[in-house]
């Protein structure tokens, strides 16, 4: 079954026939699927499906709005994805109103009889537009002269419109930054107002849904939770058993909590130390999911497997992949055991993959996709070995983080659980950069990361962080301690902010590097940079560990 046939089987009874349903046409952008949740933050169900779906597809789901999301290619390029023969005709007979984004809006010029071509100066970041129209559907009345900071990241521009359109924005370059055509129904934004980087993109989504489009915002989490729940009902056998991958994080709490509510005690969660948690994780989450959540929980000490498959790996790409197979080998063997108990095999596997799991692992097995560029192969996704034996039910994989923990308080899951930082599915070996059998280098990140996150919450900053970890990187450098000269690793932290894990802020604070002085000036000497960074002078401190968190740029967090 295709994409968009898919998405139309699982239509919602109370999406109302497509009635208020956003459709949105995927053409590559790492962006795409933040575009279907702030739509969904707007009380609109959206769906995304492949930009280059049979027009079939398309019509039976009726949508009311259809966005063209951006994408890495060029209009130019050979090959360049492109909507099916007919839609144009198709949006205009259905009544649809269609908003191209970035890639999008250049199709959508293209298309129409436009001109497209590549940009004296390309823009990237962010950029100031400025309202070239009295009044526009976009952004209301008066807004000729008026700027607002956008989120740019594009090399072709717009040099001639389609007939029947106008210029309501520019860029401060001169740059088309948005486009009307009302009579017609067509908009587009050169932009990404999807990203948190465009301040003021959700109030021209919301303009765009409820005053041109006269969507109602009827959808909810609660409607999720139930479809979900009939979901996996329908999916699992009622003599079945199903084996949970759980993790302790927020979307393997809040996964196996679903799950258990739709099947009972045939549930059975399995919590696997690899080797690569956190500080004393293992014992924290036994603990608190025996006395919060009352889950039958089986822990597996595979330590010694993992970290035999890792030693002598460097790559990350590669360490993901072999993480991946290990965690299904390691489930595969306790479905055996099970079935020893119980009398039947279970032939399902329940993970806690997110969207954005799927959406940096692009293209994953079966999604139909083919123009995303993958970011990195996650290890419950592109890192899952091809012949793996169990079935996979993923409840969250349309879901953003954000959307999970409300999932999460609907189904009553203790906050402790749902405000925790997001824990990377491979551990410590993407936090340890290089051999993470070498020395010593896991327990010292262990305990670096645990003083750190601490701090953080000591300060009473922990809610206001996404994530802070720490990085054990495979160099040496000189530092003083006391009187003595040392010569060890460096170990960097990082804390970021973000609302949905697509796009993140740097956070530094006085009042957490300060601390963390005391604390690390008697640690052992295994993380000399560190060290040397805060033991300096307040602003000395903060300036230099503020400025060698930048150095990959604010949003590479993600490829940690």
């Amino acid at each position: 079954m295709g994409s968009a046939a898919a998405a139309a089987a699982a239509l919602p009874a109370s999406a109302g026939s497509g009635e208020n349903l956003v459709l949105i046409l995927d053409y590559g952008s790492q962006y795409t699927h933040l575009i279907t949740r702030r739509v969904r933050q707007l009380g609109v169900l959206s769906l995304c499906v492949s930009g280059t779906a049979p027009l079939a597809a398309l019509e039976s789901l009726r949508p009311r709005a259809i966005v063209l999301s951006g994408g890495p290619h060029s209009v130019h390029a050979e090959g360049a994805p492109t909507f099916p023969e007919g839609f144009l005709d198709f949006a205009d007979g259905a009544g649809a109103h269609v908003l191209g984004v970035c890639y999008g809006m250049q199709l959508l010029v293209q298309s129409l009889g436009g001109a497209v071509e590549p940009g004296e100066r390309q823009e990237y970041g962010k950029m100031e537009v400025e309202g070239t129209a009295p009044s526009s559907a976009l952004y209301g009345e008066a807004e000729t002269g008026k700027r607002q900071t956008v989120w740019m990241s594009h090399g072709d521009e717009v040099v001639r419109l389609p007939e029947g359109f106008e210029v309501v924005a520019r860029s401060v370059e001169g740059a088309v930054a948005a486009i009307e055509n009302r009579e017609k129904r067509f908009y587009g934004l050169q932009y990404h107002p999807e990203v948190t980087h465009s301040p003021q993109g959700m109030e021209t989504l919301r303009r765009f849904l409820f005053d041109v489009c006269g969507i109602k915002a009827d959808w909810k989490m609660q409607d999720v939770l139930d479809e979900e729940i009939k979901t996996i009902q329908s999916m699992v056998g009622p003599d079945e058993d199903v084996i949970c991958a759980l993790s302790g994080g927020v979307d393997s709490t809040v996964v196996a909590t679903l799950v258990h509510k739709a099947i009972g005690d045939r549930l059975h969660c399995v919590f696997v130390d690899n080797g690569l948690l956190r500080y004393k994780e293992r014992e924290r989450v036994m603990s608190t999911f025996e006395s919060d959540l009352h889950l039958p929980v089986t822990c597996v000490d595979a330590s010694e497997q993992f970290l035999s498959m890792l030693k002598g790996i460097e790559d990350p790409e590669q360490k993901r992949k072999i993480i991946g197979r290990e965690f299904i080998a390691v489930f595969d063997d306790f479905a055996h055991k099970l079935e020893q108990k119980v009398g039947k095999r279970p032939e399902y596997l329940v993970q806690g993959t997110l969207y954005p799991d799927v959406i940096e692992s692009c293209p994953p097995p079966g999604s139909g996709r083919t123009h995303s560029h993958t970011i990195k192969s996650h290890h419950n996704v592109g890192g899952l070995p091809k012949d793996m034996k169990l079935k996979l039910i993923e409840p969250l994989k349309l879901l953003f983080k954000d959307e999970v923990r409300k999932l999460g308080s609907i189904l009553n899951v203790p906050d402790s659980f749902l405000k925790r930082h997001p824990f990377p599915g491979p551990g410590l070996a993407v936090r340890v950069l290089g051999d993470v059998t070498q020395g010593n280098a896991l327990d010292t990140l262990r305990q670096v990361d645990d003083i750190f996150v601490q701090a953080i919450k000591d300060a009473g900053l922990y809610d206001k962080i996404w994530q802070a970890f720490a990085v054990f990187l495979p160099v040496q450098t000189v530092g003083v301690q006391g009187d003595q000269r040392t010569h060890s690793n460096a170990v960097v932290l990082r804390a970021i902010t973000s609302e949905d894990g697509m796009t993140a802020d740097w956070y530094v604070a006085l009042k957490i590097l300060l601390p963390l002085h005391f604390f690390l000036a008697n640690f052992r000497d295994s993380c000399t940079l560190l060290k040397y960074f805060v033991a300096c002078t307040d602003k000395f401190a903060s300036l230099h560990l503020y400025s060698y968190l930048l150095s990959s740029g604010p949003n590479n967090w993600l490829s940690l």
